[in-house]
């Protein structure tokens, strides 16, 4: 019944995580090409690469391991040791940005000061951006051990529209404030973000809500940090699950951000074509964002919270280990299905998409192509995403270890492909890298479920094979609506557009008409959860 329970918190928390990601990536999306008309490329590409670089870096190299190990296993814990546990947090921001701040002022190239001036005051800004958003940790990690949906909806809402209001109004009134406006729209997005959590608390604790739900936490004073007599600071477990956690994350940091740290330490991208790049890569990763990251956060928990980490199938609950078997293979099958649609239609309207969004300045040179391998690129994603939140929910320390070993290999290997292929190829030599990235680490994590479930009666990777009548429809749309994008698009007119518009919508509907019909047991869940 606990599983069950948690199954149906986990769902909710992955559809409004999702909703929150389509409405991040949608203002995203539009506040790039709204700003496109006001500032120039290379003021785009020095935030959204190197400055935001900087902040990511700094917010995932302090609080990663953390979150990962605080939210394994059961909510009933010692909340005082786990909450202290969670402010070092704090010093560990300080540190990573005092030091990865004085690499981006002192050791990277500096923008001319007549393209991108106030170089300095950003970099300064986004660095206290992260630590002031690490100030919330305690409070984002109760919330989300406790599956708080609400809470997460609303103040990621209300700091992502606050960011944008101001960044419109400052772009509107003072275009020449340049890189100032985006710091200041990002130190009020942290702030905004931050109060949500704490107004929220300050609220929930010591009311009877919080006495109904039985909450482990009574007042405020206990969210900051506390000695307790005759005990330990932290849960030494816990700490050193986290250090443990916290290799790994340096280096699938490396691999998740790698082609913005080539950019920006090897300088193979100017500014203006890195504000390209991360123009077509924030349109490409739109769908992968806002569905894809959502289920692999929230569905970690669900795995960590209804298998015991560390143990074999034979020592779980038999009821648990089939229920996570049946929701691993339906989930897989979900994400298969929506990355070979985005894969299979992406490819014909590239182009199209790069064309009306941003005109002939993303549709000519490398644009349309960067995209279409994109496309690719969120089928390895979809998979890597829930493969890999299963595999980290249940390996013991040990495990974790090992896989560092690994992850360090690959990260070098990774970045030299990210090198040498877009010395060859350009920007699409980073999507290249990355698809071989992500295709070796879902080989590790699908080996890691095979030996996982080899001795029981589940084979959860079977949601990796889709149906053949539904790979024949996929391949009769891609080879219709390329057709029709050779002799349709993109320069004759716009009625030849909306004709190749209307032929991808028909393989579309094909598409998802076929499968209803193959794909019944997915469609079940979906509908029930």
């Amino acid at each position: 019944m606990a599983a069950r329970d948690a199954l149906s918190q986990t769902t909710r928390l992955a559809s409004s995580s999702a909703l929150l990601q389509v409405l991040f990536r949608l203002v995203t999306f539009g506040l790039n090409a709204f700003t496109l008309r006001y500032l120039s490329r290379e003021l785009i590409g020095l935030v959204n690469v190197r400055l935001t670089l900087l902040y990511s870096t700094v917010v995932f190299l302090a609080r990663e391991a953390f979150r990962r190990a605080c939210l394994s296993g059961s909510t009933k814990r010692n909340w005082t040791k786990t909450i202290n546990l969670l402010w070092l947090t704090v010093p560990l921001g300080v540190f990573w940005s005092v030091f990865l701040g004085l690499v981006w002022l002192h050791l990277l190239e500096v923008p001319d000061p007549s393209v991108v001036p106030h170089y300095q005051a950003g970099v300064v800004a986004f660095g206290l951006s992260a630590i002031i958003e690490l100030l919330g940790e305690p409070f984002w990690v109760l919330a989300q051990a406790h599956l708080f949906v609400r809470l997460k909806v609303v103040a990621e809402s209300l700091s992502v529209v606050s960011k944008c209001i101001l960044t419109v109004i400052l772009v509107v009134l003072f275009p020449q404030w340049g890189l100032c406006i985006f710091s200041l729209a990002q130190l009020l997005y942290v702030s905004v973000l931050v109060m949500c959590y704490v107004i929220y608390f300050v609220m929930f604790l010591g009311s009877p809500e919080a006495t109904k739900k039985s909450f482990p936490v009574a007042r405020m004073k206990a969210l900051l940090p506390n000695l307790v007599e005759d005990e330990t600071f932290v849960n030494w477990k816990e700490a050193r699950l986290t250090w443990s956690f916290f290799k790994q994350s340096f280096l699938k940091q490396i691999l998740t951000e790698g082609e913005r740290y080539v950019m920006t330490f090897l300088n193979v991208l100017n500014f203006g074509d890195q504000g390209v790049y991360d123009i077509v890569n924030n349109l490409g990763s739109l769908v992968a964002r806002f569905i894809f990251l959502p289920i692999e956060e929230s569905f970690y928990v669900f795995f960590a919270k209804v298998l015991e980490r560390g143990k074999n199938v034979k020592d779980q609950k038999q009821d648990d280990v089939a229920m996570a078997a049946n929701v691993l293979e339906l989930l897989l099958k979900l994400v298969l299905l929506i990355g070979l649609t985005i894969t299979v239609f992406g490819y014909a309207y590239s182009q199209l998409a790069l064309d009306i969004y941003g005109g002939s300045m993303l549709s000519s040179g490398t644009g349309p192509d960067l995209l279409r391998c994109y496309s690719l690129y969120v089928l390895f994603l979809a998979i890597n995403g829930v493969t890999e939140c299963f595999t980290f929910a249940l390996m013991c320390k040990e495990e974790v270890d090992r896989y560092n070993v690994v992850m360090l290999a690959l990260s070098f290997m990774f970045l030299c492909a990210s090198y040498f292929l877009t010395r060859w190829h350009g920007s699409v030599g980073f999507i290249l890298a990355n698809c071989f990235n992500m295709g070796i680490r879902i080989a590790h994590s699908v080996h890691y479920i095979y030996n996982y479930f080899k001795e029981s009666t589940y084979s959860p990777l079977a949601g990796l094979l889709p149906s053949p009548v539904l790979v024949l429809v996929y391949i009769i749309s891609g080879v219709i609506t390329g057709f029709s994008e050779g002799f349709l698009c993109c320069d004759k007119g716009w009625m030849a557009r909306l004709i190749h518009v209307g032929v991808g919508a028909l393989c579309f509907a094909a598409t998802v008409v076929t499968m209803f019909c193959t794909e019944t047991k997915l469609v079940h869940f979906v509908r029930s959860q």
